[in-house]
């Protein structure tokens, strides 16, 4: 395991910030510590519909959960003014307000190498190449495939609308010259974002959703 320090700014979104640390390094792991503070924090609460929003200034107890290339599954606690503390999952729309640094454990990577190597080449989760079409799903495997590129705004609000949506998704490499993201479903190219955004505005995305 290597120790990653993460620091992020004022108007970062804590939630995204370690999402896409897990996409740029590639690796799965699951945070060691964290302070600072956030000026909203987006969390959802047990038997609730929607996610609960707070603004103010909330100090940062805890943040504990994993993190990898698929998503991430992140409980946070906070104090507000009142000192009163509220907690949930962690979701969307976590801002940071002066500042926050976290220590971030990813597990090491000769390792993953390792264990992906031993399994079968039609094995769950195995990251392909998107130059053509992938497979269709196999029964435990998610029906929602994404391409994405580090850095690229677009592939992070695909992410973001998955995953918020609860749909399951799996990672495979972009082609050289592709334009990313690029969005499967059964195998089936349905384009990128703004396709992806317009289904969503159909209702299209319900039947993917996880529970």
């Amino acid at each position: 395991m290597r120790s990653v320090p993460l620091h992020l700014k004022p108007g970062s979104d804590l939630r995204q910030a370690l999402e896409q640390l897990a996409v740029e390094q590639n690796a799965s792991g699951f945070v060691l510590g964290v302070v600072g503070n956030l000026a909203q924090a987006a969390f959802q609460c047990p038997g609730k519909i929607s996610p609960t929003v707070l603004r103010g200034e909330l100090e940062i107890i805890t943040l504990q959960g994993t993190l990898s290339p698929e998503g991430v599954h992140l409980h946070l606690s906070l104090s507000d003014g009142d000192c009163r503390v509220w907690g949930g999952h962690l979701e969307p729309g976590s801002r940071v307000l002066k500042g926050a640094d976290l220590l971030v454990g990813l597990l090491d990577t000769v390792a993953q190498t390792r264990e992906q190597a031993s399994r079968p080449a039609t094995a769950a989760g195995q990251t392909k190449a998107a130059g053509a079409a992938p497979a269709v799903s196999e029964p435990n495997e998610p029906r929602v495939t994404i391409a994405v590129r580090s850095g690229c705004p677009f592939s992070r609000r695909a992410l973001r609308m998955l995953r918020t949506l609860g749909i399951p998704l799996r990672l495979i490499e972009p082609s050289a010259e592709g334009p990313v993201p690029q969005v499967f479903v059964d195998g089936e190219l349905i384009g990128g974002y703004t396709e992806l955004a317009e289904s969503h505005g159909r209702g299209e995305l319900e039947v993917l959703r996880q529970g």
